[in-house]
């Protein structure tokens, strides 16, 4: 991969592409056969930092999987005061077949969790092209006790998709974020959440859909 970063990690994030042409209303198809190049510009937060994170890209064209080794929010017991909220923002640029734009339909995220009666976690993400605003993020609480895998779903209408500017290169943001607080849980129980499971594998799954632009 072009200008990729490779980094140590055991938390897969995989985007699976999929094609539909601009009359078309179906988001999935076919992905484009042109290659698709993704280049990390930079990786920031303390849910991945220096050596923690990789992005790279399938070699079937539909896919780029981030993997961390390093994102761990925990509270309680003797955690530290700032490890309750850990984030990532990676910027990305997607070089992209030429004729076509894209955008995040959905993202399946997936972890693991541990908290304490009375204990709370929570997981966030937003997206967004450089120069635009950001998406509303998406939020998914979970309520201890709690002591098992955990997903969520972000997903957008496809009448509400917003697409990265036809002709332009612009850098793509994904910005995630987990947060944990030890509530009314007994002071000396740690809580946990992560971005990886009991095997420290895991996969979160961002949807892309793909249409033609339009000609000059």
């Amino acid at each position: 991969m072009a200008g990729g970063l490779l980094m140590g990690g055991a938390v897969a994030a995989l985007l699976t592409t999929a094609l539909a042409p601009a009359h078309d209303s179906s988001p999935f198809d076919d992905p484009p056969p042109d290659k698709i190049v993704i280049d990390v510009a930079t990786v920031n937060g303390s849910g991945c930092p220096a050596g923690t994170a990789a992005v790279a890209v399938s070699p079937d064209n539909t896919a780029f999987t981030v993997t961390y080794s390093a994102y761990l929010a925990q509270a309680g017991g003797n955690s530290d005061p700032t490890a309750f909220r850990k984030n990532c923002q990676l910027n990305l640029v997607v070089h992209v077949p030429q004729g076509f734009t894209y955008a995040v339909a959905s993202a399946d995220y997936r972890g693991f969790a541990s908290l304490q009666r009375g204990a709370t976690g929570t997981q966030k993400a937003s997206y967004y092209f450089q120069g635009s605003s950001n998406t509303v993020p998406r939020t998914h609480p979970f309520n201890g006790p709690y002591n098992d895998d955990w997903q969520a779903t972000d997903t957008t209408d496809w009448a509400q998709l917003v697409w990265a500017p036809c002709g332009v290169l612009r850098n793509f943001n994904i910005n995630t974020e987990l947060r944990v607080s030890a509530g009314t849980a007994t002071p000396d129980k740690v809580s946990f959440m992560t971005m990886d499971s009991t095997d420290g594998d895991i996969s979160t799954v961002y949807h892309l859909a793909w249409k033609e632009c339009p000609k000059p």
